[in-house]
């Protein structure tokens, strides 16, 4: 496929067009941009879709000028609304950065400065672009958090940073992108690790920001949130464009392998497998596998490992009052279950999942591990206790000594599962090594050098070192792309099965919950507000929270958005239009 011709677009000149870009870094470096070329319409969206390392984050801050100054670039055409980005230096760039081109970055947090208020960092385009007065710049950037959705903007202009929400800031790094109303607005993975509500708001306000005049380059590894925004589609894989074209033919009629091989990721993850090993109990009370999907009946059969009865935990504001984080929540986790736990930040899943782990202690209420209150158990009893209940983090790259090679990594953990000779301990790791699907070669390595996919693997293999009867797993695949994800997934299920592993999975988002679970538990501002077996819950869920989150969840083909036309600068009327990829 390639991208649609200058007749598709009337007599409009691009916006952005790019050909044969090559972008290297270093003298001796790798060349992670290989002659790729593309266009970009007024009034149009186009996706750079691929996984990490593909070169889509470092093809959009090309046309930011930040690929910084160990960069070799290198192109036959690199235009902006006429103008040659090849001769702009740092001062040109200055000028159009902010104003003409706006960018929005994926980890807001990171992008905003944590020791400057949210109105000092939405007002910095204007202050530098714009003639505003200070009076003036305050009242647009009230305005401006308005438009984008965030509650209460004359409190949020004084607050800082860490005190809003994941969702908030992230409206806020979009109202300062917007502030100078850009022909191109860039958006980096704007939605990654964003709970599917939050997701969804996101989306719909970038919706809205489209216009005959506003294009978007949006950069993403999900083609389900591509497809709630993109007129056509660029797929990205080792630095060059594999396969370009309208969205509804990429969706519908994918060319390339892995372009294929992307979308089948998405739906494997959104799609239940109506096959897999489950542990049943048989009559002389070993467990056995059976090859079908079991009714909450039978699991209910299954022993208790772990138990949680009316936990209730506060926490004191820094003005005095008392904030209730989880309010008497109680639910069972058999052996060979695995009950996912899904909310929106600040839902509770996190203080509860660190009363389960034995890290918090509960106000009100217990955990029981098998027949044992964690409450109960000495410090040293609880050290023997925990080689039975192992987790799984979401960032493992935070969780190990960044010193240490994987085999000193899985050495350590072995060490506190009690093994001692080392030619046991190294035949051990490698044995892990083997369960996560990596081989030996791996021990020599740093997890600095690994990709993100690899490092959960580790974490994974770690995790199962001292054999654990329950593996909780806090969010172990929302920082990875989509195809890592399902492939991590795949992993989880067949650990769990061929382990007899019982699981806690943690996650906000529910296209994974669904994947994993046998039954789930749906939490918001503490409280469990629906509960049951996964397809119980998915098909027929009964609470409006969780009937929301559902509704919030992007699909394949669904979207609902503005069409204009951009065909000479002119735009058609508005009109809502549900696009559905039966």
């Amino acid at each position: 496929m390639t991208v649609a011709s200058n007749s598709t677009h009337g007599k409009q000149n691009p916006l952005v067009t790019v050909e044969n870009l090559h972008v290297r870094f270093g003298h001796d470096g790798a060349t992670v941009i290989k002659g790729i070329s593309f266009e970009l319409y007024r009034g149009e969206c186009l996706a750079l879709v691929g996984e990490s390392g593909s070169g889509k984050s470092v093809t959009s801050r090309t046309l930011v000028g930040l690929t910084g100054h160990r960069s070799q670039l290198s192109a036959d055409r690199l235009d902006f609304d006429g103008a040659d980005l090849r001769r702009f230096n740092e001062r040109t760039w200055r000028n159009i950065r902010g104003s003409r081109i706006g960018f929005v970055m994926q980890d807001a947090l990171g992008s905003l400065d944590a020791l400057r208020t949210i109105g000092d960092e939405v007002a910095e385009p204007l202050k530098l672009h714009t003639n505003l007065t200070r009076q003036q710049r305050e009242e647009k950037v009230i305005e401006l958090l308005r438009s984008v959705g965030i509650p209460d903007p004359e409190a949020r202009i004084h607050q800082y940073p860490h005190q809003l929400s994941g969702g908030l800031r992230q409206r806020a790094l979009i109202a300062s992108a917007i502030a100078c109303n850009p022909q191109l607005l860039i958006a980096d993975e704007p939605t990654t690790a964003l709970d599917a509500a939050v997701q969804a708001q996101v989306l719909d306000l970038l919706e809205s920001l489209r216009t005959p005049d506003t294009s978007m380059l949006i950069v993403s590894h999900d083609f389900a949130v591509v497809s709630r925004l993109a007129d056509r589609v660029a797929v990205m894989q080792h630095g060059v464009i594999v396969e370009q074209g309208p969205l509804d033919e990429i969706l519908h009629d994918p060319q390339h392998p892995y372009t294929k091989s992307l979308l089948a990721a998405v739906s494997s993850v959104q799609r239940r497998e109506p096959v897999h090993q489950k542990i049943a109990v048989a009559e002389d009370g070993h467990l056995a596998a059976v090859p079908s999907e079991l009714p909450p009946a039978i699991i209910n059969t299954y022993p208790v490992v772990v138990e949680c009865n009316n936990l209730t935990k506060t926490f004191a504001a820094h003005d005095g009052t008392k904030r209730t984080a989880v309010s008497e929540v109680s639910f069972a986790l058999r052996k060979g279950e695995t009950v996912g736990i899904v909310g929106e930040s600040g839902s509770g899943k996190t203080t509860l999942t660190r009363m389960v782990l034995g890290l918090e202690k509960p106000d009100i209420g217990n955990v029981r591990l098998r027949d044992q209150v964690w409450s109960d158990l000495t410090a040293a009893q609880q050290r023997a206790e925990r080689k039975r209940i192992q987790v799984v983090f979401q960032d493992p790259l935070s969780s190990f000594d960044p010193r240490y090679t994987v085999e000193r990594v899985l050495f350590e953990a072995l060490g506190v599962a009690g093994y001692t000779n080392a030619a046991k301990t190294r035949e051990r790791a490698i044995e892990l090594l083997h369960l996560v699907r990596l081989d030996q070669s791996y021990l020599s390595r740093r997890p600095i050098e690994l990709s993100g996919g690899q490092r959960q693997r580790i974490a994974i293999a770690r995790a199962l070192a001292p054999e654990p009867e329950v593996l909780v797993c806090d969010e172990p695949v929302s920082a990875l792309d989509v195809s890592v994800q399902a492939q991590i997934l795949d992993l989880l299920l067949d650990l769990k099965d061929r382990l007899g592993l019982s699981c806690l999975f943690i996650s906000h988002d529910l296209g994974v919950i669904y994947r994993v679970s046998d039954r789930i538990l749906v939490m918001k501002d503490g409280v469990v507000v629906e509960s049951g077996g996964v397809r119980e819950v998915f098909e027929n869920p009964q609470h409006v929270y969780t009937q929301s989150l559902l509704s919030a969840i992007p699909q394949l083909g669904k979207r609902k958005r503005a069409v204009h036309s951009i065909d000479s600068g002119n735009s058609k009327s508005e009109k809502e239009e549900e696009l559905d990829a039966a």
